[in-house]
């Protein structure tokens, strides 16, 4: 008898355990899942260490590699501040919502108010959201980020070098160049907190925002959160703390890419801290490639064909490393198509909310970062610039550069904060180039792959049909919506 009420009681606590055990798992598996975004201005796709970058090192970014997933063809939305930045936050191309090029301190538009944000979807699914570091979508108050979903905001407007100082830390002269700038605000919430008047005001961006992400974290642990990480830096003019300042053998930007490396740490650890880093979503991109004609203060393309503001691959490819440990395999590498524009309909996706109802070009590539590389959710990826003009489209390995003209970056460049000149170039007629033989482009191919135009061309007319193209006198698509407007 007292054999038999022994097993039972060990049958009972197995029971007991088993429930429990399940239990938690069921809560583990129901439990909200985290979103943050490291954003970085102007860094290019050779400026990480597992992305080959020299001069400097990336522990916690190749570490951030090693335990999630790394993709090789990861494009911005398009190769410019505002744009990309509309892009990543709407799942738009930045063109269908009217939203082009850099806004600038004078500019009287803005993200418009009916666009629905990342913020906005997941803060109707009880989260909480906040944004440290450049806006770049309006600096009147209505286009602000508390007005577009964003609980908390502490950060620059607009780019960093939007502000009437020079290089040499000097002021211009008050309505010549860029002395028609006001000086840079720091805004917290919705109001002016104070400005930023040197260049030493600009070196402690970086921890600012980094101190002020990890303390919302902190704060919101408890409960499900986005946290919006948008840097200044590596846009000129450089700035970095004096804990990185002389470290990197590359110079004052190595230095930078340093500290945002550090930021990136400091961001794992507020996750690990917390014991949160296993339900976390948490992405690291940029938003453009390099401006290459600041020479030592620009970053590096990796080999890609030109930088910043130009629709070759140096513009817009990218640097893309997700880590989410409990669907993410470790030290794995996608090289599927993707685009900034997939982050929201993915983030959907894992949050169970409701995607905008005016219509977005962003796909869910969630299966991606659960390790199922093989699936190509994204077809193609349409390379828009300027107000409305598409130089270019990629389906598969193929790329179609159409005519257009850029502004090259094929001249001597600038030194220490000064730009050096660029060449104004032309496409004449469209070249094809093979994106897994030739990911410089270098090799026009047009002539041996007529099918293969044919069918990029059925990718550019419906473009041309849904969001227009200037460099054909098509303004606007039947797709594309109207800007913010003051």
């Amino acid at each position: 008898m007292k054999f038999l009420f022994q097993v039972l009681l060990i049958l009972n606590t197995t029971i007991v355990v088993s429930c429990a055990s399940k239990t938690k798992q069921k809560q583990e598996v129901d439990k909200p899942t985290n979103f943050v975004i490291v954003f970085v201005d102007d860094m290019g796709y050779g400026d990480i260490g597992c992305y080959g970058a020299t001069g400097f090192t990336t522990p916690n970014l190749d570490r951030m590699a090693a335990e999630g997933m790394r993709f090789t063809n990861f494009y911005a939305a398009q190769p410019v501040c505002s744009a990309s930045r509309a892009g990543i936050l709407t799942g738009c191309y930045p063109n269908r919502i009217g939203i082009s090029g850099a806004l600038f301190p004078h500019s009287d538009t803005g993200l418009n108010p009916n666009e629905i944000t990342i913020a906005e979807m997941l803060k109707e699914k009880g989260y909480a959201t906040g944004i440290f570091g450049k806006w770049h979508l309006g600096h009147h108050k209505k286009f602000l980020p508390l007005q577009h979903g964003f609980d908390e905001y502490v950060g620059l407007p607009y780019s960093n070098d939007m502000w009437p100082i020079g290089v040499d830390g000097k002021r211009h002269p008050v309505g010549k160049g860029a002395g028609k700038h006001p000086d840079l605000p720091l805004i917290e919430g919705n109001e002016v907190a104070e400005y930023i008047t040197t260049l030493e005001g600009q070196d402690k961006l970086t921890t600012l925002y980094t101190e002020k992400a990890v303390d919302f974290i902190n704060r919101n642990a408890d409960k499900p959160f986005f946290v919006y990480l948008p840097h200044s830096m590596g846009h000129v003019p450089l700035g970095v703390s004096d804990k990185f300042r002389g470290k990197s053998e590359q110079g004052l930007y190595g230095d930078v890419m340093m500290e945002i490396d550090w930021s990136v740490g400091e961001i794992e650890r507020a996750l690990q801290t917390n014991g949160i880093s296993e339900n976390t979503v948490f992405i690291f991109t940029t938003d453009n490639g390099p401006w290459l004609n600041y020479g030592n203060h620009a970053g590096s393309a990796g080999g890609l064909r030109e930088g910043k503001t130009t629709s070759w691959e140096g513009g817009q490819r990218v640097p893309f490393i997700v880590k989410w440990p409990k669907s993410t395999p470790a030290g794995s590498i996608c090289s599927q198509l993707a685009c900034a524009i997939d982050i929201l309909p993915s983030f959907a996706k894992i949050a169970s909310a409701e995607e905008p109802k005016l219509k977005i070009d962003g796909v869910d590539i969630t299966d991606l970062w659960k390790g199922d590389t093989d699936l190509k959710p994204r077809k193609e990826v349409l390379f828009y610039y300027g107000k409305n003009n598409l130089n270019a489209v990629r389906k598969g390995n193929w790329k179609l550069v159409l005519p257009h003209t850029w502004a090259s970056y094929n001249t001597k460049p600038g030194t220490d904060g000064r730009g050096g000149p660029r060449e104004q170039m032309k496409v004449e007629t469209s070249q094809l180039y093979n994106m897994m033989r030739d990911p410089g482009e270098q090799y026009n191919v047009i002539e041996y792959y007529p099918e293969k135009v044919e069918e990029l061309m059925e990718v550019v007319q419906a473009a041309r049909k849904e969001l227009g193209d200037l460099n054909v006198g098509i303004e606007s698509g039947v797709g594309t919506r109207e800007i913010g407007k003051k």
